[in-house]
């Protein structure tokens, strides 16, 4: 039986929420199922099996909010757990996960959903209504020590209501299109989702009354959640791997017709292995499933293994049409010179983005237009146009900044004797040679960038604490682009994904716009106006997007006859659309053969049904 809130915690619930209670439900609510959408997993999925692959780092901690969360497996506990609805991945419709159905209040703020009542958490206890009270409560404590969540819904979700245990209401602040509610309620990232409330109930730590444990950082930084998903979190060995394990047959989700035939792996093993190279060795050796090769030095040169020449390893690359987010090379302008946009102008013409796809990527990446990403449809502003590597240019900027002097070593000095000199951070050894490009072309304007590779875990936290000087970073995104994170002057301070540290009241304005605005025509011209302001600045050198999937794989591992959809950005991840599977028939008869020295046809996928 589920437990009651603790006083603490029902005290910290809003008066609205508690009104909801008794509130009566409209009655000419129109309600949305979409359960006639077409399917995109397999009748040949087979359960079973352990799927093996690797971290390049230890995360630093199993929460999904506060300091350091925003690691490598925080979609296995949340990103890639059920929301109330998801989009098809190709027909961009809503369809059902923790919600049956859903419906829009007159408001144009409020969605009413019913929840499925044979959803539970992996523990047994029931989803019900109160998991998403308690979600207000959990992400608008302090505790959490995690700035945008507590922003998040405290302005955007400013209520929810309970209306019986498995009906419920969210209201957000401002009037928006219908579109909008559901991107920010839905979007994988902005944690509007169920929180256990049983788990944290009988807490006595909470000394200031907000509802969550005032040590919730250090006391549940190695202790995970209940899950919703497929798949829980079974084994820790700290520093070395994780294991996650199915639930089971008897997974709520697959009463859901769009679950069925997914999540198919009993069990995922990831082991630590801090060098991609010796990854790969890891995979060829049969130690991992699977081994992404979207890198181009990887594809071209070590994916035509012996492995691969007797048929027991194959090719997969996929296309996909995912929206790309913000990325590329972030200036963080509270640094010194940096906030001198002569400074950034220069260093936008004198990074060699479009040189370093053509010699290190081989050509296989595309240039993002803008530094806030690509693919938003109306939202993406047509005119936007990255800079070109022009040295002449360059110099002239770093001239007009007071950097008219060349040093003995080829680099710019000002009167004051200061060299024209940023770290490049980055976290994975496979982008080395793309920095080192960088720094070689940079030189040609008497620029000079260093590079400091960190662990991945390291170099994000240092990114986010905005103690680097530039950083190279790709971030994920929605169905439409993201401003207040990045750029809002709220979030110019640690601990938020606001890179640049930059400030500008007109930009704050219209951030502040775009996120009101209800109707999509102006906000899509908002958007446009906020990244115009963006390009001007020179903060970000728009970096590059892919937009395919490539793998190795062993011949065991399986996937539908169409692979991709629009929207797979990982063929393989048991997190994503998770539609593939382990035949352990099919591995039993390659670990014998290998043995026998039996081998097979060679098998290379391509699917470029949704290549642009």
């Amino acid at each position: 039986m589920k437990k009651l809130l603790s006083l603490s915690i029902a005290a910290a619930l809003s008066s609205a929420s508690f009104a909801g209670f008794a509130a009566t439900l409209p009655a000419d609510l129109k309600w949305i199922s979409n359960n006639d959408e077409p399917l995109f997993a397999s009748e040949e999925a087979k359960r079973g099996g352990t799927y093996t692959t690797y971290l390049a780092s230890f995360p630093q901690t199993l929460r999904s909010v506060g300091p350091t969360a925003n690691s490598g497996i925080r979609g296995y506990l949340m990103d890639g757990t059920p929301k109330l609805a998801q989009r098809h991945p190709n027909t961009g419709k809503y369809i059902p996960q923790l919600a049956t159905s859903w419906a829009f209040g007159d408001d144009n703020k409020t969605v009413y959903f019913k929840l499925d009542p044979t959803a539970k958490w992996n523990d047994g206890e029931k989803v019900t209504a109160d998991d998403y009270l308690f979600m207000l409560t959990y992400n608008r404590s302090k505790d959490i020590v995690d700035p945008w969540y507590t922003d998040f819904f405290t302005n955007t979700i400013v209520d929810v209501v309970k209306y019986d245990d498995y009906t419920i209401s969210i209201t957000q602040k401002e009037e928006l299109s219908q579109a909008t509610l559901m991107s920010n309620i839905n979007l994988p990232s902005n944690g509007v989702q169920p929180r256990p409330e049983h788990f944290y109930a009988n807490d006595k730590g909470d000394k200031n009354g907000d509802g969550m444990p005032d040590n919730f950082v250090k006391k549940y930084n190695f202790k995970s959640e209940p899950t919703t998903g497929a798949y829980y979190l079974d084994k820790v060995k700290k520093g070395k791997s994780l294991t996650f394990k199915h639930v089971g047959e008897d997974w709520w989700g697959y009463s859901n017709r769009y679950y069925k035939n997914r999540y198919n792996v009993e069990k995922i093993r990831m082991s630590v292995i801090r060098d991609t190279d010796i990854a790969l060795k890891h995979f060829e050796k049969g130690d991992l499933d699977n081994f992404r090769m979207v890198f181009p030095s990887y594809w071209h040169e070590k994916s035509d293994s012996e492995a691969f020449e007797k048929g027991y390893v194959q090719k997969f690359w996929g296309f996909n049409q995912t929206p790309q987010g913000a990325g590329g090379l972030w200036m963080n302008t509270e640094m010194p010179l940096l906030n001198d946009i002569n400074v950034r102008k220069g260093v936008s013409h004198a990074t060699d983005f479009d040189g370093m796809i053509a010699n290190v990527l081989r050509g296989d990446y595309s240039r993002l237009p803008s530094g806030m990403g690509f693919g938003h449809g109306d939202y993406s502003w047509p005119d936007a146009k990255a800079p070109e590597f022009d040295v002449a240019l360059a110099i002239q900027y770093f001239e007009k900044a007071g950097f008219d002097k060349v040093g003995p070593d080829g680099i710019r000095v000002n009167e004051k004797g200061e060299r024209l000199s940023f770290n490049i951070t980055y976290g994975y050894p496979v982008h080395t040679p793309r920095i080192a490009f960088f720094k070689e072309q940079a030189k040609k304007a008497g620029l000079e960038f260093n590079m400091q590779m960190l662990d991945p875990s390291a170099y994000f936290k240092y990114a986010l604490e905005k103690k680097h000087q530039l950083v190279f970073l790709h971030m994920g995104s929605g169905d439409t682009p993201a401003y207040w994170e990045y750029l809002h002057s709220d979030n110019a301070k640690p601990q938020t994904n606001a890179f640049n540290n930059f400030s500008d009241p007109a930009l704050d304005k219209l951030i502040d716009a775009y996120r009101a605005e209800f109707d999509e025509t102006k906000r899509a011209e908002i958007s446009h106006q906020i990244q115009k302001i963006v390009e001007d600045a020179n903060i970000i050198v728009p970096g590059y997007m892919v937009p395919y999937d490539r793998q190795v794989h062993w011949r065991w591992v399986k996937f539908p006859s169409t692979p991709m959809t629009k929207q797979t950005e990982l063929i393989f991840s048991p997190i994503d659309l998770s539609t593939f599977w382990i035949d352990t028939e099919v591995e039993k008869e390659t670990r014998e053969a290998m043995k026998a020295g039996k081998t097979f046809e060679k098998v290379v996928v391509i699917d470029d049904k949704f290549k642009v």
